[in-house]
C-alpha cells in the first residue's frame, strides 16, 4: 500500500513539473531589449540582470549624434520586446529606423518625467554656446514626453509610446531644423545623477510589464541601484566642494555637461553646441579665447568622442593645460576608465576636480 501510495505521489509531482515546465522556461527566456546607446544599455543591464537580453546601438566611444544606423539595427529593433530611447530630440535618426524596423513592442522615453533644461532661444548662432535652466511651467512642447499628453503614468507612456510616433517625426523635423539638432531642450540629462534615477524607474516600470514574473527581481536590481547612485552624487558633492569659487568655469569640446554644472555649481561652456554635428564658428573660437584669458582658465577638457584638435588649438592659444578626457555620453570600453555609467560619472568629477585643484 506505502509503495502504490509513494507511486501516485510520484506520478503527481511529475505532471505538476511537467506541466509547469514550458511556463518556467518562458519566464527564464531573456527579454530582447534594445538600448540606443552605451549609456541606457548599462542601465537595461543592470536592471534586468540575467532576465534580459540587450542590444546596443551606439556603443562605447561611439557618438550618438552623427551615428548612421545599419540594417543590423533595424532587425534588432523588429526584435525586440522593448526599446530604451533618450527622447528630447537626441536620436535624430530614431524615428526613420523605427519606421524602417516596423516595431511593434514598448518604447520607453528613459526622459519622461524629468525637468529639462531650456536651450535659451536669446542665444545666437554664433555665440558661445551655453544652456541656462529655466522654469518651463508646462507650456513647452516637451519632445517625445508629448506621446503620453498630459498623463504622465509611465505605463500609459510606454503602452502609447508603441502605436503612436507622429508627435516623435514632429520633434524631429523640429530638432533638424533647430539650434544644434536638437529642439527646445538640453539632451544630456543623464549628466544628472537626480535624472538617472528617473531614467532607472522608467526602465524598471517596463521591464516589470513586460515580464511581470519576474518583476519582484526588476524592483530588487532597482533599489540597489538607485541606492548606488544617490551614494555617488554625495560623493560627488565632496568631490566638487574642493574646487575653488573663482575655478568653477570649465571649457569642454561641446556643450553636454549643463546638468552636471547646475547639479554641482559649475559652469560649462564650449565652442561647439549641443550636438557634436555643429561646427564652432571663427567668432566662437575667438570669444572663447578671450574668455579663458579673461577668467584665468588654467584647464580644458577634451571627449572621448570629439576630435581634440580644436581644444589642443585653443589651449595652445591661451597657455592652458589639457586637463583631461571627459565622457559626455558614450562609456568607454570595459578596459576604459569609464566602462560602467557610475565609473564615467565619478571618472569625469574625479578628472575635473584634480584639474581644477591642482
Amino acid at each position: 500500500m506505502l509503495a502504490r501510495r509513494a507511486l501516485l505521489t510520484s506520478a503527481t509531482a511529475i505532471l505538476v513539473l511537467s506541466l509547469a515546465a514550458p511556463a518556467a522556461a518562458q519566464a527564464r527566456e531573456p527579454i530582447p531589449m534594445v538600448a540606443t546607446f552605451s549609456i541606457l544599455g548599462d542601465m537595461a543591464k543592470r536592471i534586468g540582470g540575467e532576465h534580459v537580453d540587450v542590444t546596443t546601438l551606439v556603443g562605447p566611444d561611439g557618438d550618438t549624434h552623427v551615428y548612421q544606423p545599419t540594417p543590423a539595427d533595424a532587425r534588432a529593433i523588429s526584435e525586440a520586446r522593448i526599446l530604451v530611447v533618450n527622447g528630447l530630440g537626441f536620436e535624430g535618426w530614431l524615428n526613420r529606423l523605427i519606421d524602417a524596423s516596423d516595431f511593434r513592442g514598448i518604447r520607453v522615453t528613459a526622459t519622461d518625467g524629468i525637468e529639462p533644461i531650456v536651450f535659451g532661444d536669446e542665444h545666437e548662432h554664433g555665440d558661445i554656446h551655453k544652456v541656462h535652466a529655466e522654469e518651463d511651467g508646462h507650456d513647452h512642447d516637451r519632445g517625445d514626453q508629448a506621446e503620453a499628453g498630459d498623463d504622465h503614468d509611465r505605463e500609459k507612456h510606454a503602452e502609447v509610446a508603441t502605436h503612436d510616433h507622429e508627435d516623435d517625426h514632429e520633434e524631429e523635423a523640429h530638432a533638424e531644423s533647430g539650434h544644434d539638432h536638437h529642439g527646445a531642450f538640453d539632451p544630456h540629462a543623464w549628466q544628472s545623477l537626480g535624472n538617472a534615477v528617473a531614467y532607472v524607474d522608467n526602465i524598471t516600470d517596463a521591464l516589470a510589464k513586460a515580464d511581470p514574473v519576474n518583476a519582484t527581481d526588476f524592483y530588487r536590481n532597482r533599489a540597489a541601484y538607485v541606492a548606488e547612485i544617490e551614494t555617488l552624487d554625495a560623493e560627488i558633492r565632496n568631490i566638487v566642494a574642493r574646487v575653488l569659487a573663482d575655478r568653477r568655469t570649465i571649457v569642454t569640446s561641446h556643450d553636454a555637461f549643463q546638468y552636471f554644472g547646475r547639479d554641482y555649481g559649475l559652469e560649462f561652456v564650449a565652442p561647439q553646441g549641443l550636438s557634436t554635428e555643429s561646427e564652432a564658428s571663427a567668432k566662437d573660437i575667438v570669444r572663447l579665447i578671450r574668455q579663458i584669458r579673461e577668467l584665468g582658465i588654467r584647464a580644458v577638457f577634451v571627449e572621448n568622442i570629439a576630435d581634440p584638435r580644436l581644444l589642443e588649438r585653443i589651449a595652445d592659444e591661451t597657455g592652458a593645460a589639457i586637463g583631461g578626457t571627459l565622457y559626455p555620453g558614450a562609456l568607454s570600453g570595459p578596459d576604459g576608465p569609464a566602462p560602467t555609467y557610475l565609473d564615467m560619472m565619478r571618472h569625469n568629477a574625479m578628472t575635473l576636480a584634480q584639474a581644477l585643484t591642482s
